[in-house]
This record gives structure tokens, C-alpha cells and sequence, in this order.
């Protein structure tokens, strides 16, 4: 049966209802005059320094992405295309001398699936759906055991020229918990004509969507401040404390941004921040707790490459 949504998912709802921007906007200038396709390609890392654990020990994790991203203007009112996007995730622990159990798990695979539709009803109006598959699982794991899948629906309604706002709702499946249902939020402001308030997928090669306040002067450069709520959950191999049980990693994390555009097609990304209020949590194969760690904040930095064709 489906869950009341918890503090928890309305954390999340406030994060991934923001992703939708995506599939809500304006086609960009490029696309507008042009072809009526949109093909990008993202590729990136993130390096998450040592974090102390609350259980003692501490780890760090090595975060790699590719993610291609294919839209078509299909008419005037609908614009639809789909999104692929390999993840990895390695992880490191130094547990504490006197602990005799192994790491609770090394490296993540993840792979992800979604389907962008937005059909413009009016020069108000706009709906969305985005129907996604995401699996997610150990080395050793099959990621068919880590399937999750969801659906990502609402409206959002252009009060002006420079802000648009509206509402949705979440549908979603988790590894071992059942199912999650949330609202969600659409938010796409343009303060003034360098500021704004934008909302998507999440900056860059971290995982989850998120909102960022982004600054534009005149040039090449962009320079933002982003925070998102992010959960990772994973089916693990059949080894370990838990052989075919669940892990999950979750934090806050907060970066500075910096992008570079040379031209139209390729953008340099470059991120630095914090994770914060950090939890790691270790699960029987049917999604009972068997432990739950924090870890204290931890920095993090990276780099991504993206080309739009």
C-alpha cells in the first residue's frame, strides 16, 4: 500500500519536484530556429573527501557519470525525448581497528531510464510527465534486484514573462520499502536579467535534482549556489552483513559552481562544497533496518564536460 509522505519525502518532493523545469521550459534559442532536435552528452567527476563515521572509521566515495540526453520539438505544443545515464559510485571505508565486520558495500552501479513529455495547452499552461526507470546495485549485484520506477506529473502556469510556478505529484517505488507518493513543486524564476532562480536534474554529476541560485554577467562565465536533497539506494551482492540486502546514502549537499561556455555547444562545469547531515543505513534483503550510521560533513569537489550537437 502506498505511504504517507514522511518529512522525509516532502524534503525530496520540494528537491525533485523542481526537476521538472527540464521538461517544463521554453526551448532554448538554439533549437528554436534550428533542428528539431536537442542531443547532449554530459561526462563527469566528483571526489567526496573522508567523512568520520558516528560507529567510528570513516570513508570517502568517488562518484563517475555519463549521461545522454536526446529531445525532439515534435510540433508547436509538444516536446518530448528521453534520457539515458550511467553511474559509479566507489566507495572506500577505514573502519576502526576493533571493529571485526567488513565495508558495508564498495562499488555502485547505477542505471538510469526517463522519458521527458511536456505539451504546452496555452500561452499559460503547460503539463508534464517524466516516467522513469532507475537500477541501482553492487559490483557483484544484478541490477535487475535494484529496479525502481516512477512517474513524475503536474502543471506549471507562466504568471509572467519571467516566472513560472505549479504543482505535480510524485509516484515512486523503492528498493525494499514499498511505494512513495509526494507533491511536488515547480518553481522557474528570473530575478533580474543576470539572476535566477533555476530548478532541475541537480547540478553537474551529482546525483538527484535540486535548485540553484544562478548569477550571469556578461561573458562566458556563470557562477551559481546549489543545495539538494540526496538519497542514494542500491541492492548489495550477496556477501557482507547483509548478502542481497539494501544500502542507502544520504546527505545534503551544498556547492559553489562555476561554469565556463565557450560557444553554444560545450560547457565546462566546475563544483566545491559540503554534504551535510550524512547517514548511512544498512538493510535485511526485505528492507529491515539492520543498522544506521552518520558521518559528520565532509567536503567535496569535481568537474563535468558537457556538448550539446
Amino acid at each position: 500500500m502506498p505511504q504517507s509522505p514522511s518529512p522525509k519525502s516532502l524534503a525530496l518532493a520540494c528537491c525533485i519536484g523542481l526537476a521538472t523545469t527540464a521538461a517544463t521550459a521554453q526551448p532554448s534559442a538554439s533549437t528554436a530556429g534550428g533542428s528539431p532536435w536537442r542531443i547532449s552528452l554530459d561526462a563527469g567527476a566528483v571526489h567526496r573527501f573522508d567523512a568520520a563515521l558516528s560507529s567510528d572509521g570513516d570513508f570517502e566515495r568517488d562518484t563517475y557519470l555519463l549521461r545522454f540526453s536526446a529531445t525532439r520539438q515534435w510540433s508547436p505544443a509538444l516536446r518530448a525525448g528521453l534520457s539515458l545515464s550511467y553511474e559509479q559510485d566507489d566507495y572506500s571505508f577505514d573502519l576502526a581497528a576493533d571493529r571485526t565486520a567488513a565495508a558495508p558495500w564498495g562499488t555502485i552501479r547505477t542505471l538510469g531510464l526517463s522519458l521527458p513529455l511536456r505539451y504546452r495547452a496555452s500561452d499559460r499552461w503547460s503539463v508534464f510527465a517524466i516516467p522513469r526507470l532507475r537500477y541501482a546495485a553492487e559490483e557483484d549485484a544484478s541490477l535487475g534486484d535494484g529496479r525502481e520506477a516512477g512517474l513524475l506529473a503536474g502543471a506549471a502556469y507562466r504568471l509572467s514573462d519571467r516566472l513560472s510556478i505549479g504543482p505535480g505529484l510524485g509516484v515512486f517505488s523503492e528498493i525494499g520499502s514499498g511505494t512513495d507518493v509526494f507533491p511536488i513543486l515547480l518553481v522557474d524564476w528570473k530575478i533580474s536579467d543576470t539572476l535566477s532562480l533555476e530548478t532541475g536534474r541537480g547540478l553537474a554529476a551529482s546525483r538527484g535534482p535540486g535548485v540553484t541560485l544562478r548569477w550571469t554577467p556578461p561573458g562566458s562565465w556563470s557562477f551559481g549556489l546549489a543545495a539538494r536533497y540526496e538519497k542514494r539506494r542500491f541492492r548489495l551482492d550477496d556477501t557482507g552483513e547483509a548478502p542481497d540486502g539494501i544500502g542507502q546514502d544520504k546527505a545534503v549537499p551544498i556547492a559553489l559552481t562555476a561554469a565556463y561556455t565557450p560557444n553554444e555547444r560545450v560547457k565546462i562545469s566546475l563544483l566545491a562544497g559540503a554534504e551535510f547531515a550524512g547517514n548511512l543505513r544498512l538493510e535485511t534483503a526485505q528492507g529491515r533496518k539492520i543498522s544506521s550510521t552518520d558521518y559528520d560533513p565532509a567536503a567535496f569537489a569535481g568537474a563535468v564536460v558537457s556538448v550539446t550537437f
